[in-house]
C-alpha cells in the first residue's frame, strides 16, 4: 500500500452525501416505527391480544410452595409440611407470561407501518454501507481510523446485525424504534462533532491489524449494543409484569406499550445470548490489540488508558457471564451488571478518546 496515496476528494464527497442521505432515510424509518407503536395498539384485535397476555399472568408467586418436609409432632406422630419457596429477583423472570403481540399490536395498520419501517431501514442501510465504502475508497485504507469513521461504521454494523436477525426470522422488530433512534444520534454526533476530513493516518496505523483489531471491536460493540437494548427493555417489562402479578397494572398508553413487548424472560434470554455470542470476539479484540501494540510500540501491554478500559470492559462482561452461568442470575442483578459492562464500553470509546490522553490519541478524534 502506498502510504502517501492522495485522497480522492470526489469519493470523499460521495461518502458524505451518502451518509447524510442515510440519515434522512433513517429518520423516515424512525417515524414509521413510531407510527407502528402509536397506532398499532388501538385496534380491537390488539386489545384482545393484550387482554390474553394479561390473563395469562399467574397469581402472585410469593406463596408458592417448595419441597415437602416431614417433621415429628409433640405427640410422637409425623406431619408433612410444605417448605415455603422464596421467590427472589434473580428468578423473577419465570412468571409464565407470554410474549406480547409486538410493536404492531396485532393490528393491520400497525403491521403496515412496521413493514414500511423495515423497508426504509434496509434502504438507509444500503446508503450507509455505500457511504462507508466510499470513505474507504477515498483513502484506500480501512475506514475506521478515527472517531468519525468508527462511529459511522459502528452504526452500519449495528443495523446490519439487526437486519440479519430479521432475515433469520427472529422476532426482533421491537428493536427497530430504539435502533433507528440511536443510529440517528450516532450519525448526527459523528457529522456535527466528530467529523474528520478524509486523510491518511500516521505510519503506526498503517497495518493489517487495523482491519482485524478495529473491525472486531466494531462488531463486538454493535452486538453489545443490541444486548443492552434488550437488557434495558427487560427492566421495564419486568417492572410491568411485577405490577400485573400484584394487580397494579395500569391500563394506559405505557401499559399498552409494555404488554406488546416480549416477556421479561424472553428479553433476558435475548440479551444473555447476544452478550455470550460476541464475548469471545471481544476477547480476541483485546488479544489482537496487544499483538499490534507489540509490533508498533515494542510491548504487548503498557496499561495505556484504552488498553486499561478495554480490559475493564472485558472483566465486567466476564463477571456478568460468570454470574449467569454459576450463580444462576437471571433477573435485575444480572441486568444491572450487563448495563454497567456496556457503560464501560461506551466510556472506553467516548470518554477515553475525548478526555484522556494516551498512546491511542494519535489517531485523532
Amino acid at each position: 500500500m502506498n502510504l502517501a496515496a492522495a485522497v480522492n476528494e470526489n469519493f470523499a464527497n460521495y461518502s458524505n452525501y451518502l451518509i447524510r442521505s442515510a440519515m434522512f432515510v433513517y429518520a423516515l424509518a424512525f417515524l414509521a416505527h413510531l407510527a407502528e407503536w402509536v397506532f398499532g395498539g388501538r385496534s380491537r384485535i390488539a386489545v384482545q391480544s393484550a387482554a390474553l397476555v394479561t390473563e395469562a399472568a399467574p397469581a402472585a408467586p410469593a406463596a408458592q410452595a417448595g419441597p415437602e418436609v416431614t417433621v415429628t409432632t409433640a405427640a410422637g406422630g409425623t406431619a408433612t409440611l410444605a417448605r415455603p419457596k422464596v421467590v427472589t429477583r434473580a428468578s423473577a423472570s419465570d412468571r409464565g407470561f407470554a410474549d406480547g403481540p409486538g410493536a404492531a399490536g396485532g393490528s393491520e395498520k400497525g403491521d403496515l407501518y412496521g413493514r414500511i419501517a423495515i423497508s426504509f431501514t434496509v434502504l438507509a442501510w444500503l446508503l450507509h454501507l455505500g457511504g462507508v465504502a466510499f470513505r474507504c475508497a477515498s483513502v484506500q485504507r480501512a475506514p475506521w481510523g478515527n472517531m468519525y469513521e468508527f462511529s459511522t461504521t459502528f452504526g452500519m454494523v449495528a443495523v446490519g446485525a439487526y437486519l440479519v436477525l430479521l432475515a433469520l426470522k427472529k422476532d426482533v422488530r421491537w428493536i427497530g424504534l430504539f435502533l433507528t433512534t440511536s443510529v440517528l444520534l450516532d450519525l448526527g454526533l459523528a457529522l456535527s462533532v466528530l467529523y474528520t476530513a478524509s486523510d491518511q493516518l500516521v505510519p503506526a496505523l498503517h497495518s493489517y491489524w487495523l482491519w482485524i483489531h478495529v473491525s472486531c471491536a466494531i462488531i463486538s460493540g454493535a452486538v453489545f449494543y443490541l444486548a443492552a437494548v434488550g437488557t434495558l427493555l427487560y427492566l421495564f417489562r419486568d417492572h410491568y409484569e411485577v405490577a400485573v402479578t400484584a394487580g397494579r397494572a395500569q391500563d394506559n398508553r405505557w401499559g399498552d406499550v409494555m404488554r406488546r413487548l416480549p416477556a421479561a424472560a424472553t428479553l433476558d434470554k435475548f440479551a444473555y445470548r447476544m452478550n455470550a455470542l460476541v464475548f469471545p470476539l471481544w476477547t480476541f479484540t483485546i488479544i489482537a490489540g496487544a499483538i499490534w501494540a507489540q509490533a508498533a510500540w515494542g510491548h504487548y501491554w503498557e496499561w495505556d488508558p484504552k488498553e486499561t478500559w478495554s480490559f475493564i470492559t472485558w472483566v465486567a462482561y466476564a463477571g456478568y457471564l460468570h454470574a449467569r452461568a454459576t450463580a444462576g442470575w437471571k433477573g435485575r442483578k444480572a441486568a444491572y451488571l450487563a448495563l454497567i459492562a456496556f457503560a464501560c464500553f461506551l466510556f472506553n470509546y467516548y470518554g477515553v478518546n475525548i478526555f484522556v490522553t494516551g498512546k491511542h490519541s494519535y489517531a485523532g478524534v
